[in-house]
């Protein structure tokens, strides 16, 4: 790529994020545009569609909390490691408002151009609560299709103004629902221990 290309493509990348960021995933390419200092047709070379913009915004996310479960995987706790990632997820998620729906979308389209950085990103969610359910720390009747909706689900809660409010109680909620089997094995150790007690 040429030097002033390299430039353009980095100033639209660059104004995409602070675009985007504010007016969501069907924020304005006039507006990305000339936040960036040029023309749409500039824009298009290097983007053309809306989601090949998306991709490239979403893909350096994706790659972190790819990169992000391989570090929580190497952690001594899989129950903590699952929660922390997915509390990430969220906030990668909810910082593009309105990308998870062309999220859900690319999952089940492989020509979409958010297909494969979708996909890595969820497969590594995934060995995190494998990893969590083999501990039994998880509860074992979720998979990660499961685990990328509730991604998408607890980012839309951030994104509802009446609910924003709300949106972290009903984290924990969540969070505290796929341990289950955790506090389960936890309330079940405590009662036996009662029972011994004299």
């Amino acid at each position: 790529m040429r030097a002033d290309a390299k430039k353009n493509h980095d100033q639209l990348l660059a104004a995409a994020r602070e675009v985007v960021a504010e007016q969501g995933a069907d924020a304005s390419l006039r507006d990305v545009a000339r936040r960036a200092g040029v023309g749409l047709g500039t824009l298009y070379r290097h983007f053309p569609t809306r989601e090949a913009l998306l991709e490239a915004l979403l893909r350096a996310s994706f790659d972190e909390l790819t990169a992000r479960a391989s570090e929580l995987e190497m952690s001594g706790s899989p129950d903590q490691a699952l929660v922390s990632w997915l509390r990430e997820a969220v906030a990668v998620a909810h910082a593009y408002s309105g990308a998870i729906a062309s999220m859900v979308a690319a999952i089940a389209d492989p020509e979409s151009a958010l297909h494969a950085s979708c996909v890595t990103m969820r497969a590594a969610g995934t060995r995190l609560l494998s990893r969590a359910q083999a501990e039994s720390m998880a509860r074992t009747d979720i998979d990660g299709v499961d685990l990328f909706a509730l991604v998408g689900a607890l980012a839309w809660l951030n994104d509802q103004p009446s609910l924003a409010p709300r949106a972290n109680r009903l984290f924990d909620v969540i969070a505290s629902a796929i341990l289950s089997d955790r506090q389960s094995r936890e309330h079940r150790g405590h009662a036996a221990a009662k029972d011994q007690d004299p």
